[in-house]
């Protein structure tokens, strides 16, 4: 990890891609922790997953956002907002579905993040979804 003289800490991990352009994986900076835009990529290899399945792309993406999250010192319990870019509005149904159950799971509390799904294009052809979040880290 690298830490700016401003307390600006960039967060990596080896679970999830390793960032393709000029971009951290996660930052942190006090309490906050934003996680870079993920898609489903495959941690180890890079290659884009599930091509055609939005529901599997969106597990993918939300594991890897769970890793930096975890390498930043968070869990999804402290993400305050996640943002969900899909490209098809017909994808919203299984991307929901899929999404809420990932969610139930990973926030035991029931006090769930609030949450945005836009509909854009996305950098690669094979990305039905990108998530990114931000997080509160606990015990801050």
């Amino acid at each position: 990890m690298t830490t700016a003289p401003n307390g600006k800490t960039e967060v990596r991990t080896d679970g999830a891609p390793a960032p393709a352009w000029v971009f951290s994986q996660g930052v942190r900076k006090g309490p906050l922790l934003q996680v870079s835009g993920q898609g489903p990529q495959d941690p180890v290899s890079g290659e884009y997953v599930h091509a055609g399945d939005v529901r599997a792309q969106t597990r993918r993406t939300l594991e890897n956002v769970k890793a930096i999250l975890a390498a930043g010192g968070a869990s999804l319990e402290d993400v305050l907002m996640l943002r969900v870019y899909l490209t098809k509005r017909a994808d919203f149904p299984a991307m929901n579905e899929a999404y809420g159950e990932f969610i139930k799971d990973n926030c035991p509390s029931g006090v769930l993040p609030c949450r945005t799904t836009v509909f854009v294009d996305l950098p690669h052809e094979v990305m039905l979804v990108e998530i990114d979040a931000l997080a509160a880290v606990a015990g801050e």
